[in-house]
C-alpha cells in the first residue's frame, strides 16, 4: 500500500477515533437534536464546498425524480435517523457503552445480507456472530452475566438499534452507482433539512453556548462529512482493499483511551473484554468471506 494511502487511512482512523469523546463532551452543553442540527448542516456545506472544488456540481442537473427520491430515503436513514438514535444513546449510557455496541453494525449488516441481498450464511459465520454478540452481552450487562441485567435498557437498545440502521443505509447504498461524494453531499443535503423540519416543528431553534456550537461542528466535519472522503481516497489508492479496512479496527480502541483520558468514565473490563470479542467476531467473519 502506498504512503498516501497509509497516510488518509491512518487520519480517517484518528479522527474517527475522537469523536465519540466529542459526542458526550458536547452533549453536556447541547441537547441531542440541536447537536444534530448543527452537525448535519456542518457536513452539508463542507460536501458542497468539495462539490464545487472538484468540479462535481454539474452532476446535479443531471439528477432524475428517482435519483432524488433515492437520496431522500437514504438521508432519511443517514444522518436523520441513524443519527438521532446514536446521539440520544451518547446522552443516556456511558461513551464506552454507546461507542462498543454502535460497532456492531458489520454483524448485523451479515444478518440483514440474507433476507435484503440473498446471502446465505454458513456455520462458520454463525459462530463469528455468536462470538460478536457474546460481546454485546458482556457490555450491556456490564458483567454481569448471573443475573443478566442490563444496567440502561433503553439506552443500550437505541445503540444496538443505531447499529441496524447504519447497516440499512449501507445496503441500500451499495445499490446506487451514482458518485460517491455526490451521493453523500444530496443524503446531507435531505438529512439537514428533515432535522430542520423536526426542531422547528418541536420547540424551535435555541442557540448553544460555544463550547456546545464547537462540537457540533467538529461532529459534522470528522465524524460525518470529511472523514469519510478521507477514507474513500486511501481504499482508492490502496492496492487491496483489505489492508486498509483492517484499520478500522483501530478506531474503538484508541477511542477507549481517549474516553477515559478526556471524558473521565473509568473504562470497565467488561467493556474491553466485550469490545474484543465483538471485533474478533468481525474480524473472523470477513475471513471466511475472503476464503
Amino acid at each position: 500500500m502506498s504512503g498516501r494511502a497509509w497516510l488518509y487511512a491512518f487520519s480517517a482512523v484518528l479522527l474517527w477515533s475522537t469523536v465519540a469523546t466529542v459526542f458526550k463532551l458536547t452533549l453536556r452543553h447541547v441537547d441531542f437534536i440541536h447537536l444534530l442540527l448543527i452537525s448535519s448542516w456542518t457536513a452539508f456545506l463542507a460536501l458542497l464546498l468539495v462539490m464545487i472544488a472538484q468540479g462535481k456540481v454539474s452532476l446535479l442537473r443531471r439528477l432524475t425524480v428517482r435519483e432524488l427520491l433515492c437520496s431522500a430515503g437514504l438521508g432519511a436513514l443517514n444522518p436523520y435517523v441513524y443519527y438521532l438514535i446514536l446521539f440520544k444513546a451518547y446522552s443516556l449510557i456511558p461513551a464506552q457503552e454507546a461507542l462498543a455496541l454502535n460497532y456492531t453494525w458489520p454483524v448485523v449488516l451479515v444478518l440483514l445480507s440474507v433476507p435484503l441481498l440473498g446471502q446465505r450464511i454458513g456455520p462458520g459465520s454463525v459462530v463469528a456472530i455468536l462470538v460478536s454478540f457474546s460481546g454485546v452481552v458482556l457490555i450491556a450487562t456490564r458483567g454481569d452475566l448471573e443475573t443478566l441485567g442490563v444496567s440502561h435498557p433503553f439506552g443500550a437498545s437505541l445503540a444496538l438499534g443505531s447499529s441496524l440502521v447504519w447497516a440499512l443505509f449501507w445496503i441500500c447504498n451499495l445499490r446506487d452507482r451514482r458518485d460517491p461524494v455526490l451521493k453523500l453531499f444530496l443524503s446531507f443535503g435531505f438529512g439537514s433539512l428533515f432535522i430542520l423540519a423536526t426542531v422547528l416543528l418541536g420547540e424551535g431553534i435555541r442557540i448553544p453556548n460555544w463550547p456546545g456550537f464547537l462540537g457540533g461542528i467538529y461532529s459534522g466535519l470528522f465524524e460525518m462529512g470529511l472523514t469519510f472522503l478521507l477514507w474513500l481516497k486511501a481504499l482508492e489508492l490502496a492496492r487491496t482493499t483489505a489492508r486498509v479496512s483492517n484499520l478500522v479496527f483501530l478506531s474503538p480502541f484508541l477511542s477507549l483511551v481517549l474516553i477515559r483520558v478526556l471524558v473521565g468514565e473509568a473504562i470497565l473490563p467488561s467493556t474491553l473484554a466485550g469490545l474484543v470479542l465483538i471485533v474478533c467476531g468481525i474480524l473472523l467473519q470477513q475471513r471466511l468471506r475472503r476464503s
